[in-house]
């Protein structure tokens, strides 16, 4: 075992500094004061070829591989101080120490605070088979959060976490690890000091994490990262807030993409539906008209991989059963006059019994084993081979295959699925790894991103302004950039529906803000009258939403399924629907900043440690707490609004301090939502169509009793034109007092369909004396008919105990003032 203790010296070179120790170089970056890159070499070769990163601070020899999506920054230097003990580096905001013997990094505030620490004495190993080891200080009293996509409670303490992507069909929601996605990334969050730092081990390697799992009577408590290859290479993230580290981690790795609007609205799924005989593209047009009739919004339907199955049901990647689908261009045609999209299924994995198998082997696109032959790979259906997506040569067979063969029958999506390349036992195969060569072992993660990089450009290559939809089961660090994701197979079950909560919520902590589970379970038998509809209610509120299964008893999971509830499943997708507007703009600010979509309530008030270890009940956005229902009978559901705000009652309008605990009675129909205070919230009323509707009419529900700003985003929703400046963002800024104040400010060239604003105040204590809207008065009216007659003017609702004011949208910057002076209605002097 080799351990890196001793410091010997260290120089600054171009832009890093090197440290030299007794059996490890060490390099150092300071990209900003606040992200830290400390990178702990055994073989002091310092290979840099990121497949990940897309903000660098040197040269890296992927450069030409991300082109215009990677760039390249000039590292901060900060100050420099020696003492015999230590090194002592400063940014603006952070303090790092080196400790010289034994070799330890701690990582302070400016100010002091200590935000994280190296194990001092084992903080860098390397063992006889090449494993490396990273040991840090822990305190059980901590919490820690992200990883990827992993099970059980949101806080990981006390876990050993493995980052393998496996293809993990029905897995336990509570223990189940590993999953599909490979992001060794995490925070950690002090209990005392209430401040947030982060780690991310740039290292694609098998890995895990354990977190205070394991204990030695010998050392202090401690967690550590183990990795079967490569370089100690990992960033600190100086927050020191849970949201700072969000955003420098994906300042990093990238941001979310800008995905069509569409894939907001309900995307139909099951595998059922493929796998008939023949005619199944008549099945599907049949469930979409069907879902017309019952009044079901919908937007997508997922094509599962039945429609490549040969005569034996064998999957052939780029194939079509003409008898499942006579005329692929036919249904593509059907489906886009419908204004449903269509995703088509893909998978990286080809049987040796498929048409182009020798075609694809004799161009090298396949994983190869040592002695430079195809290596074989256990596939669905049979032994196979898997495309190596770090080969050029195997890049550009896939996107001209996948462009002709499916983009080009009519749709800008792809779902690439089944890419974990598991089925690869052996290690030591080789990938191209851009002509360099490397292994298996080291780059199976990436081969997925990479995968789902390459559907963009598949859909570009059709049309060059086409938005591309790409859905991906597998990832690694980064995969954002290109795919929503989902959760994986799931099992039918109350505990999936419950736990997949604090997956998602962990994966948006890593940085994968679009991501959803599928609603009712995957695996397992079909969902019971209940759960289907508790998991609908719950699901509405994800950022991917598709009812998906392959049931195990020869059913069919559809909204529609338990008659005597469909009502139930209808209002819950109609209320996601009017929820677009709200949506659309967390994606934009995903976009834009890398901000999870679903936030735990912990993201937002971080000062609450009663939030902490709250993996069930959690913000969208930063304006509304669900607090759907998840339990099994459940007659009263407990909810706890978060210290730092005053809440509503979505329904109802009641007023609630922070810090209180609710028990509130709930039947079937009862979806409890909390708004805010300080939220603005766009809503669409009515819209049950992203594709075929434009919305006319925005609503906003204020909630004005602190100063808040909401950005609300809109784009034509299919094109790259928002590239190009052609979107709308419509900055809401809400100042409280006697008078509110509500300014719109606009950037963007996009002309907004909008031509009725629509905005719903919450002020509970009384009406208002008047409202102007950019400085004219509108009228008053007593009666919500006459209100509704009317194109502009506002009213007191006393149901809702809020104002209503409606006017036409005007293309501008403008102020509406809501009034709520004191008037003498009467005449008398109140001092009377």
């Amino acid at each position: 075992m080799l351990t890196c203790k001793e410091f010997q010296s260290f120089e600054s070179r171009d832009g890093y500094y090197q440290i030299a120790t007794d059996n490890a170089a060490i390099r150092l970056w300071f990209l900003t004061d606040d992200i830290i890159r400390i990178r702990v070499s055994f073989d002091k070769k310092f290979d840099e070829a990121s497949y990940i990163l897309t903000k660098t601070a040197w040269p890296d020899r992927l450069d030409d591989f991300f082109g215009d999506e990677r760039v390249r920054v000039q590292p901060i230097i900060p100050l420099l101080s020696e003492t015999e003990s230590k090194l002592v580096f400063t940014t603006q905001t952070l303090r790092l120490e080196l400790r010289k013997n034994p070799i330890a990094f701690r990582l302070l505030t400016r100010e002091g605070e200590l935000l994280y620490s190296d194990l001092p004495g084992k903080a860098y190993q390397k063992d006889h088979l090449g494993r490396v080891y990273h040991y840090n200080c822990y305190n059980p009293d901590d919490y820690y959060y992200g990883f990827g996509e992993k099970t059980g409670e949101i806080s990981k303490n006390n876990r050993y976490l493995r980052f393998s992507p496996k293809d993990n069909i029905g897995y336990d929601p509570i223990q189940g690890d590993p999953l599909y996605k490979h992001i060794p990334m995490y925070i950690k969050l002090d209990s005392r000091s209430k401040k947030a730092a982060g780690v991310f081990y740039h290292n694609t390697y098998e890995a895990a994490i354990s977190l205070g799992a394991e204990i030695s009577g010998y050392w202090p408590r401690y967690s550590y990262y183990t990795a079967d290859g490569g370089d100690i290479d990992f960033f600190l993230f100086g927050g020191p807030k849970i949201s700072d580290v969000v955003q420098q981690y994906t300042s990093i790795t990238g941001t979310t993409a800008m995905q069509p609007k569409q894939t907001l609205g309900y995307l139909g799924s099951t595998m059922y539906y493929v796998e008939l005989p023949e005619n199944c593209d008549q099945e599907i047009l049949s469930f979409v008209d069907k879902a017309r009739a019952e009044d079901i919004p919908l937007d997508g339907f997922m094509l599962s991989s039945g429609f490549t199955s040969d005569q034996n049901n064998k999957r052939n990647v780029f194939t079509w059963n003409h008898r499942r689908f006579p005329s692929p261009e036919k249904f593509f045609e059907e489906m886009n006059r419908r204004d449903v999209v269509v995703v088509p299924n893909v998978k990286p994995g080809v049987l040796k019994t498929h048409p182009r198998y020798e075609y694809y082997e004799k161009l090298g696109c396949f994983i190869k084993d040592k002695d430079g032959n195809t290596q074989p790979a256990q596939w669905w259906g049979g032994v196979g081979a898997y495309f190596d997506f770090t080969n050029p040569v195997a890049r550009k067979v896939w996107v001209e295959e996948l462009r002709q063969q499916v983009i080009a029958k009519g749709t800008i999506a792809v779902w690439n699925d089944n890419c974990e390349y598991d089925g690869i036992d052996d290690r030591t195969a080789v990938c191209c790894f851009e002509g360099q060569t490397g292994t298996h072992g080291q780059l199976k993660p990436i081969q997925s991103t990479i995968m789902s990089k390459l559907s963009h450009q598949a859909v570009k290559e059709q049309d060059e302004n086409a938005r591309p939809f790409v859905v991906c089961r597998s990832g690694s660090s980064g995969i954002q950039r290109y795919a929503q994701v989902w959760s994986g197979d799931n099992y039918t079950s109350y505990d999936s529906l419950k736990y997949n909560i604090a997956t998602l919520l962990g994966l948006g902590l890593s940085g994968v803000a679009n991501c959803g589970s599928d609603i009712a379970g995957f695996a397992g038998p079909a969902p019971e009258e209940e759960l289907l509809v508790r998991w609908v209610q719950h699901g509405v509120f994800q950022p991917r939403f598709s009812i998906h299964s392959a049931s195990n008893d020869n059913t069919v999971t559809e909204p529609w399924m338990y008659s005597g509830s469909t009502h139930y499943i209808r209002d819950a997708i109609k209320l996601r629907y009017s929820l677009v507007p709200y949506l659309y703009s967390l994606m934009w600010e995903a976009h834009v900043k890398g901000s999870p979509i679903m936030r735990p309530t912990f993201y937002e008030f971080q000062e609450d440690e009663a939030c902490y270890a709250e993996g069930v009940d959690f913000m969208l956005g930063g304006s509304l707490l669900v607090a759907t229902v998840v339990e099994k009978g459940q007659t009263v559901r407990t909810v706890y609004l978060p210290k730092g705000s005053d809440w509503y009652d979505f329904y109802t309008r009641q007023k609630y301090a922070g810090g209180t605990t609710l028990h509130i009675p709930v039947d079937m129909g009862s979806m409890p939502l909390f708004i805010r205070s300080g939220a603005v919230i766009p809503f669409a009323d009515g819209l049950t169509s992203i594709s075929r509707q434009k919305v006319k009419t925005l609503r906003l529900l204020i909630a004005p009793d602190v100063p808040a700003e909401f950005g609300v985003y809109d784009d034509d929703g299919v094109t790259l034109n928002y590239q190009k400046g052609e979107y709308l963002l419509n900055k809401v800024t809400v100042t409280p007092g006697e008078r509110i104040l509500i300014d719109f400010h606009k950037q963007g060239s996009y002309q907004s369909p909008v031509e009725v604003m629509h905005l719903d105040v919450i002020h509970r204590e009384k009406g208002p004396y008047w409202v102007t809207v950019d400085g004219k008065k509108i009228p008053q009216f007593l009666h919500r008919d006459k209100w509704e007659q009317a194109e502009e003017g506002w009213y007191y609702s006393h149901s809702k105990k809020s104002v209503q004011v409606k006017y036409r949208e005007l293309q501008k910057d403008y102020r509406v003032v809501v009034s709520f002076e004191q008037f003498d209605l009467i005449g008398i002097d109140s001092d009377l």
